[in-house]
């Protein structure tokens, strides 16, 4: 299992509801159909949002990540919300301990 996790921050003005319509378009018309998908949630703390991306793998999880390099549709009206100087990004794998 792998993890893919981002925290960013709004854009000042942004629409907190058209925001979370944006976020959830793009997990089930983009990112849910990724080979290896498990889930995807959203978390905030105050200003500071997270999504939190599980792959089956880490190599979907590269996959997934080498394809978002070349963002659609959806994906760009995500990014529209989001002050991207704010984005830190981290890949975790789940390691399996008996």
């Amino acid at each position: 299992m792998a993890i893919y996790y981002v925290s960013f921050k709004l854009k000042k003005d942004s629409c907190v509801q058209e925001f979370l319509l944006a976020a959830k378009a793009l997990n089930d018309e983009y990112i849910s159909k990724k080979k290896g998908y498990v889930s995807w949630q959203q978390l905030r703390d105050g200003d500071t949002w997270a999504d939190m991306c599980k792959f089956e793998s880490v190599k979907d999880m590269e996959a997934f990540l080498e394809d978002a390099k070349t963002p659609n549709e959806v994906a760009l009206r995500f990014y529209s919300f989001i002050n991207l100087s704010t984005c830190k990004s981290h890949k975790f794998s789940i390691k399996v301990t008996h």
